[in-house]
């Protein structure tokens, strides 16, 4: 059985983002936590869920374009049935944001938003503290729902290091934060999802093995993905070999027709992260 060892990443600047939330959240109404679609458990920080029982707050599935549409909607309605308002978006092209203000408003904020109401206080705009893991999507959901460019987008985690206020419209206004993980990732199935889909640098990981391990699971749960990605069509069920494989289909050898694994891994994880794979969702509602 192929294993990867602990995985653990947690920059210092995390802290300081922990302390940040906490000081700031009597500033804001609310808070929208964005989760990956493809790992709505996985991508959910269990101390920012915390922190956020002291306000309203929402789940926004990003990503929804690469996930899997059948376990989205699975997911969405786990969240609701807890009694958390969820939504399903794609934060690149602004599809399902156009739901996201009523959600908000008829949802997440409506006792608040009836008693402004009975005190007149309508033309206070909302403020909402935008929250999640290292490269879930934050700015990408800002820039869209602003219009702007304020927050800085890269496809790597740990881009934003600073918070910031950005105005919306008129009625409401966005307190974006860096992205932050727990502390110590105990559960070790959660943190290689997160290294599966780049929320972890690979830098700090054995990604052959990582890809190996990808590859054991594609071939479980979506073997169609590798028959249309690779041409890849066998009964083989080990992540080395299928590693092989796609390094050979792929036409990735060393001098003496040995396999380049290291490039051929950077491919398949790059393939996950590109959503060249196709749609796919790593975890269920039932697992957890």
């Amino acid at each position: 059985m192929i294993e990867i060892g602990n995985i653990q990443w947690f920059p210092g600047h995390m802290t300081k983002t922990r302390r940040m939330m906490q000081a700031d959240l009597p500033l804001v109404d609310g808070a929208v936590v964005l989760l990956d679609a493809r790992i709505p458990y996985s991508s959910c920080n269990p101390e920012l869920t915390a922190l956020m029982q002291a306000k309203p707050y929402m789940m926004l599935l990003n990503k929804a374009d690469m996930a899997d549409p059948d376990m989205t909607a699975k997911w969405v309605q786990y969240y609701r049935k807890q009694g958390i308002p969820a939504l399903a978006a794609d934060c690149i092209s602004g599809k399902g944001l156009k739901q996201f203000t009523s959600v908000v408003r008829e949802q997440m904020l409506k006792d608040l938003l009836a008693k402004r109401e009975k005190a007149g206080m309508t033309g206070r705009p909302v403020r909402l503290m935008i929250v999640g893991i290292p490269n879930v999507g934050k700015s990408s959901f800002i820039n869209k729902m602003s219009g702007t460019k304020s927050a800085k987008v890269e496809d790597r985690p740990g881009v934003t290091r600073t918070r910031q206020w950005v105005k919306v419209d008129a009625r409401t206004e966005f307190l974006d934060m860096p992205g932050v993980l727990w502390q110590r990732l105990d559960d070790q199935q959660a943190a290689l999802r997160l290294a599966f889909t780049g929320a972890i640098r690979d830098q700090v990981l054995d990604t052959e093995t990582l890809a190996m391990l990808l590859l054991e699971f594609l071939h479980g749960n979506y073997p169609q993905s590798l028959v249309q990605r690779y041409k890849l069509e066998t009964d083989e069920t080990e992540g080395d070999k299928l590693l092989e494989l796609v390094g050979r289909k792929r036409g990735m050898l060393l001098p003496g027709g040995v396999v380049d694994t290291e490039r051929a891994a950077a491919t398949v994880l790059d393939d996950l992260r590109g959503a060249r794979l196709g749609r796919i969702t790593l975890e269920s509602p039932e697992e957890v």
